[in-house]
């Protein structure tokens, strides 16, 4: 186990290599992040060369790209371009960002992953009962519903709670505009009712669509196991329903699972864009596509950058839990 993590590991650098090279030339087709910037005004040739100079656009394209590479490496991320925002580091704007990505998307990737499993093991073992269908009802219900269609109906709803709540004479307590940049204020309690408030709507959210997702692969894979050679012929020597069924099933049965999930979280961290805009979060999402929207090539080569990273260990996570799952995996 540790030579293949070890092996795979040093896979990982010219798989990174590769893809930070393919991000640099998209990035370099998004256009020229000054092109804007001198049709605002009349600008002096002299002035148009300095800007072009600072932001390195001067030089050519591999020669920027092997530059922006090694500061890469060492920790410079470089800095936003634009010159209305020229000078703000990157790395610590992206940090921050993805903090709050983090936040939101760790809490609801758990609590999809458990309900998804648990709703699509028990709809299996109790095929086209009432449990089952109105499982797989709401499941493909959530599951082809738009996202955005999601979010906003949640976002109305809160609202609605929120009125309530001060008819009755009670605090508001759903928040749609994202969490306070400045942080929570108040004691314990008050802190705590913030913090839920805040972050109630956008959960529920992710939390709904991943589920759907995530309990069909479950109850397909675990039907495909229970109908499996072994778990029947574990049955007729006498092994009880349960046993067989967590014991011999229900480990292999979580492979699919492990894959889709694993290729989703790692996406996930990217931002959820669509969350995020609707209820106002200030994560990776609004990051790059204020970026994109900007030009700012850095801070869109981070943003990949760190996306690509993070799809890639969760890959490698997955590959591991192969091994542990179904010991007829070897990863010798």
């Amino acid at each position: 186990m540790f030579r293949y993590t070890i092996r795979r590991l040093l896979i990982s650098i010219p798989l990174l290599i590769v893809a930070s090279f393919l991000c640099f030339g998209l990035v370099n087709a998004m256009g020229d992040p000054l092109g804007e910037w001198k049709l605002q005004k009349p600008r002096t040739p002299a002035e148009i060369a300095a800007a072009y100079e600072r932001t390195g656009y001067n030089k050519p394209f591999v020669e920027r790209y092997v530059s922006w590479a090694g500061d890469f490496v060492t920790g410079d991320w470089g800095e936003s371009v634009t010159p209305g925002n020229a000078g703000r580091p990157v790395k610590e704007e992206l940090i921050k960002a993805f903090g709050v990505t983090a936040r939101l998307v760790l809490g609801a990737e758990i609590i999809a992953l458990f309900l998804g499993i648990a709703v699509g093991v028990l709809g299996a073992v109790r095929q086209y009962s009432i449990f089952d269908y109105t499982a797989t009802g709401i499941s493909f219900t959530m599951f082809s519903m738009p996202l955005f269609c999601v979010a906003l109906i949640l976002k109305a709803g809160g609202i609605q709670l929120n009125n309530w709540l001060e008819s009755i004479g009670a605090d508001r307590w759903i928040t749609t505009a994202g969490p306070p940049g400045e942080g929570f204020s108040g004691g314990f309690g008050e802190q705590v009712f913030q913090y839920s408030g805040a972050f109630v709507l956008p959960t529920i959210c992710l939390v709904l669509i991943q589920f759907a997702l995530y309990s069909r692969f479950q109850r397909a894979s675990m039907l495909e196991t229970l109908n499996a050679d072994y778990v029947r012929t574990a049955q007729a020597k006498g092994v009880s329903q349960a046993r067989s069924i967590f014991r011999h099933a229900f480990r292999n049965a979580l492979i699919p699972i492990v894959t889709v999930s694993s290729l989703n979280i790692g996406a996930q961290f990217g931002g959820a864009v669509i969350t995020e805009t609707v209820f106002g979060w200030s994560g990776m999402g609004k990051f790059v596509i204020e970026a994109i929207v900007k030009i700012e090539p850095y801070q869109v080569l981070g943003f990949m950058m760190v996306t690509a990273v993070f799809i890639i260990a969760f890959n490698l996570i997955a590959d591991i839990m192969y091994a542990v799952l179904d010991p007829r995996i070897r990863l010798d």
